[in-house]
């Protein structure tokens, strides 16, 4: 209940309950706004002054409209350009990629424009490919101001649905570099997609919002850029990136943003704030998201109420979900009433994170809630299938088999078409069956779901080789990924063959991974970085660190994917596992040079790999720059390094083997400093293990009869160690006033170890 719930999906700007506003038709003209000198004297040129390099803006003598230049520039001149433009005019396009390609020179502006723009509008593997080829022809040739801001908006779009961000992405900052400002449904997409992707997507989405916005702000005339300004999808795509990383005054901030170009909050807003609460742990908000919307006049849409729903699930609680979806089959709408009074404990609770202020100024219907009575639905909504699906994924969550089959079966009795189950719900249950280890029920409803005709999707069959390969079931889930392709048609996607690649690894088949990897590149299907983080997985575990190292390598060459702290970790660990140490920290070393700082993962692994090496003289190294990043700054202190890596919180399998290293070593000193740190940090220290680690290797330390003075006098300092050690153990030691001895008492045993 107190862990922070899995962000439940929403519609992003870019489904489908918004595609009217983030549409992208072919005939949507796009503003080229540009730098660059007058064309003639009947062209007034419009300039800002906040910039050191201001945008030069062709604008008409009237300023009306800025100047489309998408597709008027100069006719072509020869024969071939005549005939390539006649093509595109009709509508032929892949005769005019023909010609394109026979052609001994490079087309015109309208000429190539036009192509690229009816190659990305047709949004199609084979078209999106050839028009990043004349992309890549033009920027070698440095032509690519020849294609205007028509094309490279169209083009951003399409590799965006096609799910090439980075390269959407890519082409933006190329026209904001070059002085272009794209069209808002244009670069709204981008940032659309990269809110929603993982990694380091969401950050990129605010730094490109903010760059466009920044450029937009340049403009003393509103209407020279017009077409760029922002709009509500705009804002509702950078508001979920935020509301991804949790960002609560970053999301406040842009909210206040959107009067400033004439944006309004839609629904599509709110659900993005029920995220938001959801990831800020405030379950006590989200009925007054609901009455915010109702107070504002927003028309409500059922995907609302699913979000909230949704939320409560992911705070698992399954007893306040349950209730709305009740009083939804009976028609009630006063739903507002029911969140409250189940969360009456909750409400106006205060925040520990410090957002308190934050979520007031968003939704400042919660100051005064006991003050008003809650508003009532502007009509009643009755459950769909989604409604039961969210809640039935509740009871897949937390184990409840038997009630997920029971609401597929009171779903099948619903007299409402709406409300019977879909493939979603099928495959809800399957992932139910799956999770508990019931392979053959699940697959019993598999040929359910093919005899009624509710085709199970790429999603279904992924979950079933999950199952299988979690399982230790290899051969079966290979056969399953055959009936996929062959008897459902359903091409395997490269989660299909992550789960395949990882199943291997659990059955110590690195050929086999390997094989699943090269199979899916052999069927054209690009890896991922968790198909390569995976693949060096396999062969650190099988001690084949060189060949982690070779897939490493490739990674980077790989320009669709971006390595990160994961998979240097992976190849650190590689090298560990063996006690290569210096070859690891060579690629600790080149891991920072590459701007990664090593996270717990990382020391861990070494700690592990120097405990192997049997090279205690590195773990103090490593003890020392630990505790140097753990360290916690004094109220009123500041960092004097703005490059330091940033603090560190070390977990109990680093400090417990840190400590067991030195301990071994008869580093005593160190090993009460890394003790502390464990006290220090909530860890309870392993005492039992380091009594019985000191007694069998070093309770005869310091008693030899025979050592010279020079001897004695040098071990002063480590023997009040080693006191202080037996005293933190609570063995007999020197504090004491008595003298700790071993029996049996025998001069065999009186050796000085040290």
């Amino acid at each position: 209940m107190n862990a922070k719930p899995p962000l439940q999906p929403f519609p992003t700007p870019s489904s489908s309950s918004s595609s009217s506003s983030n549409s992208f038709p072919l005939t949507q003209t796009l503003t080229l706004h540009w730098a660059s000198l007058p064309l003639s004297s009947s062209t007034t040129t419009t300039t800002t002054t906040k910039s050191k390099r201001p945008f030069l803006v062709h604008t008409t003598t009237n300023h009306t409209t800025p100047t489309d230049l998408s597709l008027t520039s100069t006719e072509p001149h020869n024969s071939q350009d005549q005939k390539l433009l006649a093509l595109l005019r009709q509508r032929k396009t892949e005769e005019a990629w023909i010609a394109y390609t026979q052609s001994n020179h490079l087309p015109g502006t309208t000429c190539l424009s036009r192509l690229v723009s009816q190659l990305s509008y047709q949004n199609t593997h084979v078209s999106l490919t050839r028009a990043q080829s004349i992309i890549t022809r033009l920027r070698h040739e440095r032509q690519l101001h020849r294609l205007d801001a028509n094309s490279l908006g169209l083009l951003a779009v399409a590799a965006s649905k096609a799910g090439h961000t980075l390269y959407a992405t890519s082409i933006v900052k190329s026209m904001l570099r070059s002085g272009y400002l794209p069209h808002v449904k244009a670069w709204s997409a981008v940032v659309s997609r990269l809110a929603a992707s993982g990694d380091d997507g969401p950050t990129e989405a605010l730094k490109l919002f903010s760059s466009v916005t920044r450029r937009v702000r340049r403009f003393a005339d509103p209407t020279i850029v017009a077409d760029s300004r922002p709009d509500t999808a705009a804002y509702n795509a950078v508001l979920n990136a935020c509301a991804n990383l949790g960002d609560t005054k970053r999301f406040l901030q842009l909210f206040d943003e959107m009067s400033e170009f004439g944006a309004e909050p839609d629904v599509l807003t709110y659900n993005v704030m029920i995220k938001l609460c959801a990831r800020a742990d405030r379950k006590d908000l989200l009925v007054f998201v609901l009455e915010r919307i109702i107070e504002k006049g927003i028309p409500l849409c059922m995907t609302t109420l699913i979000s909230i729903i949704a939320a409560y699930v992911g705070f698992g609680d399954l007893e306040t979900a349950e209730k709305m979806v009740q009083a939804m089959r009976e028609g009630r709408r006063d739903l507002c009433r029911i969140l409250r009074d189940s969360n009456s404990e909750n409400l106006g609770q205060e925040d520990e994170g410090g957002d308190g202020d934050v979520f007031v100024k968003l939704l400042p219907n919660c100051i005064e809630s006991g003050n008003h009575e809650p508003p009532l639905l502007p009509k009643a909504y009755a459950p769909n299938s989604r409604v039961y699906t969210t809640l039935m994924k509740g009871y897949m969550m937390a184990g409840r088999v038997t009630d997920t089959v029971r609401m597929l079966e009171a779903m099948r009795r619903q007299d409402d078409s709406a409300s019977h189950p879909d493939h979603v719900t099928y495959t809800t249950v399957v992932s139910a069956l799956v999770k508990a280890g019931l392979m053959d029920r699940a697959r019993q409803v598999l040929a359910e779901m093919t005899r009624i005709g509710v085709p199970a999707n790429r999603i279904t069959y992924n979950i079933l080789l999950k199952g299988y390969c979690q399982q230790l079931q290899i051969d079966e889930a290979k056969e399953l990924l055959r009936e996929m392709a062959d008897d459902a048609e359903i091409e395997p996607d490269v989660v299909s063959y992550n789960i395949l690649i990882d199943g291997c690894i659990l059955v110590d088949d690195s050929a086999g991974a390997l094989a699943f990897f090269n199979e899916m590149r052999a069927r054209g299907i690009p890896p991922t970085k968790i198909s390569y983080t995976t693949l060096m997985k396999a062969f650190a575990l099988s001690g084949q660190p060189k060949l982690a190292n070779k897939v490493f390598d490739e990674m980077l060459n790989d320009p669709r994917v971006k390595a990160d702290l994961i998979a240097w970790n992976m190849l650190i660990d590689g090298y560990c596992r063996l006690g290569l140490i210096e070859e690891a920290k060579n690629i600790v070393q080149k891991m920072k040079e590459n701007g990664f700082n090593p996270n717990v993962a990382t020391y861990g692994s070494l700690a592990n790999g120097i405990a192997l090496a049997r090279k205690p003289g590195e773990a103090l190294l490593l003890w020392n720059e630990v505790k140097e990043r753990c360290w916690v700054k004094r109220e009123g202190e500041i960092s004097n390094s703005s490059t330091s890596p940033p603090p560190l919180k070390p977990d109990e399998g680093l400090l417990d083997t840190l400590a067991d290293i030195c301990v071994r070593a008869a580093f005593f000193k160190k090993a009460l400093e890394i003790v502390a740190c464990m006290e220090e940090y909530g860890i309870p220290p392993n005492k039992t293990k380091f009594t019985r680690i000191y007694v069998e290797m070093h309770s005869r330390m310091f008693t030899s009869k025979h050592a010279s003075k020079a001897r004695q006098d040098r071990r002063t300092e480590r023997k009040r160690a080693a006191e202080a050690f037996k005293f933190w153990l609570g063995l007999p030691n020197s504090y004491y006033g008595s003298e700790w001895r071993l029996e049996p008492d025998g001069d065999e045993y009186a050796s000085d170890s040290v």
